[in-house]
């Protein structure tokens, strides 16, 4: 079964569904990992395999999983994948009713504090990073001044950059080209403030 490129998150079932941590942990880990088992995510969180279990049921049952074929090991255990290249939530989707706008926020603030302590990680272990890695990370702020425009204009051509680096490592990936290739985070927030 084909995936599709990005799926867009418009119903507040689905974003309740992946807004819950464990989930939102389970589902970053099967996109790295491209296909995996209960028993092999749960040794990476730190949980029960019924715990996980039930929580990769819980994303499935709202198309964010799928299940995947057999890789290997025990014919019992079922394998799964992102049934997407992705998720895509738009804060326009939620406007439309305060417990759904509530929702949105939650979810925006779990998915912002992940990325925090993901990155936060990145500093403590940063010392056992070669400083080729080091030093080809980015980390940057930019305080610019833009019209709504410009900002959707800028959003579109940064989105378009790393889809093709996306696509560039995939077809790596694909052709068994994994040699120096790790898995890197990519956060990019923009968004006004007033001083």
């Amino acid at each position: 079964m084909a995936r599709e490129e990005t799926r867009p998150i418009t119903d507040l079932g689905t974003l309740k569904a992946l807004a819950h941590p464990l989930r939102m942990r389970l589902y970053r880990l099967l996109y790295i990992a491209g296909t995996a088992t209960a028993s092999q995510l749960a040794g990476q969180v730190d949980a029960a395999v019924s715990l996980v279990s039930y929580h990769l049921r819980k994303l499935a049952e709202h198309g964010l999983i799928e299940e995947a074929e057999r890789q290997s090991g025990d014919g019992r255990e079922r394998w799964w994948r992102p049934s997407s290249h992705g998720v895509t939530i738009r804060d326009q989707d939620f406007r439309d009713a305060p417990e759904r706008a509530a929702a949105h926020l939650a979810a925006t603030r779990l998915f912002h504090d992940q990325r925090a302590e993901l990155y936060r990680r990145y500093l403590d272990e940063r010392v056992a990073w070669s400083a080729e890695w080091n030093s080809a990370v980015l980390d940057s702020e930019s305080l610019v001044r833009l019209t709504t425009a410009e900002l959707d204009e800028l959003r579109e051509e940064l989105m378009a950059l790393l889809r093709r680096y996306e696509e560039q490592g995939r077809a790596a990936e694909a052709a068994g080209d994994t040699a120096g290739r790790e898995n890197v985070a990519l956060h990019v927030y923009g968004f006004p403030f007033r001083v």
